[in-house]
């Protein structure tokens, strides 16, 4: 391995060995919601200031609860990876590990908060 030069230790690690891994899956999410949010606006838009009989109903059928579903769940683990870099630039030290920690289980609460009522108003 001493023989390697720097370039070709590094290539496709990056410094930190993960920001790849974290670029693409920022992408991914961000690519994915590009196409979910149209989806989940033209199918919950319909829904709004209808009375809940009609809401259950509605998102008792597959496709509106799966997009509801995707939504969240992609949104939030962007909102989460996001937070996570954001927080990562601007706070240091031990603030910066309570403050991932508190952001990511925010995240993950809404997100089993969101599913949960999708799953009432679906089952």
């Amino acid at each position: 391995m001493r023989y390697l030069t720097d370039r070709k230790r590094a290539v496709g690690l990056g410094a930190a060995k993960s920001g790849v891994h974290h670029f693409w899956a920022m992408k991914v999410q961000s690519v994915a919601l590009l196409i979910l949010i149209p989806f989940f606006v033209f199918t919950f838009g319909p829904m709004l200031g209808q009375p809940y009989e009609e809401v259950t109903a509605y998102f008792a059928r597959p496709f509106p609860a799966i997009v509801a579903g995707l939504t969240i769940v992609v949104g939030f683990k962007h909102f989460a990876d996001g937070c996570q870099v954001l927080v990562e630039d601007y706070v240091h030290g031990l603030a910066q590990k309570v403050t991932i920690i508190l952001v990511t289980c925010l995240s993950y609460g809404a997100m089993a908060t969101g599913l949960f009522a999708i799953a009432r108003l679906a089952l």
